[in-house]
């Protein structure tokens, strides 16, 4: 270093060019190595990292929390979002029915019953928290590219391809975002389950999502679900359900294996069977694909 301090000043020009070079090829290399970390989910164009948060407790105050959400709470939901961003982790899954009540037609709904308006669910919805979060960090570091997904509750009185379009709508106010990459049906309906997924083709046409996908479907809901996207061109990109080393129940009903026969993501939410001791923060899901699997520890 002395050496190139006293040279001559062309010489100290052109090392700081080989160092500028340097940096911007180290961080193209970066880049680079980081979609290399991430995964396609299924057949959509849609790429996430391989771990993501699922943002379920965050406001909750009807399973997680100790059944009560304060600014401590809040705090660590914040540092949570951050320090795994900071990590590379930058998919995070949410739903509308976390964290707060949604009331439709005189009632509010959070997991896993729908019950009388009277009786509050949460403290604060999920969404809102993510949003929130997701603004305050690109304030700081406006570069960073958050993956939200999302959810659809198919409650019985929502009927028709309509009801996704305005609760999706309704989400992505309460995220603060104009468009989410990843778009599911929480879970089946009771009936309507065609018109839903026409809901889900219309947001893709829409612009309104990047992927869609569902989430708790049988083995031949995932095929009805895939089979009917597909004849309007548009891809079942993923399938989420609960699997772990402890519950492996889609290995033994087909789910996992259609979901590899069709190329659609399995997406594992609980992959560590929601073990403790556990963050009251973070809940880890993962995502599964037929040419590799990832296991949280």
């Amino acid at each position: 270093m002395a050496v190139q301090l006293s040279s001559a000043c062309f010489c100290a020009l052109a090392q700081r060019r080989v160092q500028k070079i340097r940096a911007v090829a180290s961080e193209d290399f970066a880049t680079l190595k980081a979609e290399d970390d991430k995964a396609k989910l299924g057949g959509s164009e849609l790429k996430v990292t391989r771990l993501g948060i699922g943002a379920w407790s965050w406001g909750d105050t009807s399973y997680w929390n100790n059944f009560d959400w304060d600014d401590r709470k809040m705090k660590a939901a914040k540092a949570a979002f951050d320090m795994s961003v900071d990590c590379g982790i930058t998919f995070f899954d949410t739903a509308e029915v976390y964290g707060s009540r949604v009331r439709t037609n005189g009632y509010e709904l959070g997991p896993p019953l729908f019950v009388c308006s009277q009786f509050s669910l949460g403290a604060i919805n999920s969404e809102t928290l993510l949003g929130r979060f997701i603004k305050e960090r690109k304030k700081k570091t406006p570069e960073v590219d958050v993956a939200v997904a999302t959810k659809f509750a198919a409650l019985p009185w929502r009927l028709g391809r309509q009801s996704v379009l305005t609760a999706l709508k309704d989400s992505l106010s309460r995220l603060g975002l104009s468009s989410v990459e990843l778009y599911q049906l929480h879970w089946p309906g009771i009936w309507g389950n065609e018109g839903y997924i026409d809901g889900l083709g219309d947001a893709v046409e829409q612009g309104l999502v990047k992927a869609v996908g569902v989430s708790n479907y049988s083995e031949k809901r995932l095929r009805n679900a895939y089979e009917q996207l597909r004849k309007r061109g548009v891809p079942l990109a993923s399938n989420q359900v609960n699997y772990s080393l402890i519950y492996r129940l889609p290995e033994e009903n087909g789910v996992k294996a259609a979901c590899d026969e069709l190329g659609v993501t399995l997406i594992a939410y609980s992959p560590i069977a929601q073990g403790k001791p556990y963050s009251i923060s973070v809940h880890f899901f993962i995502l599964f694909a037929s040419a590799w699997i990832c296991v949280a520890t």
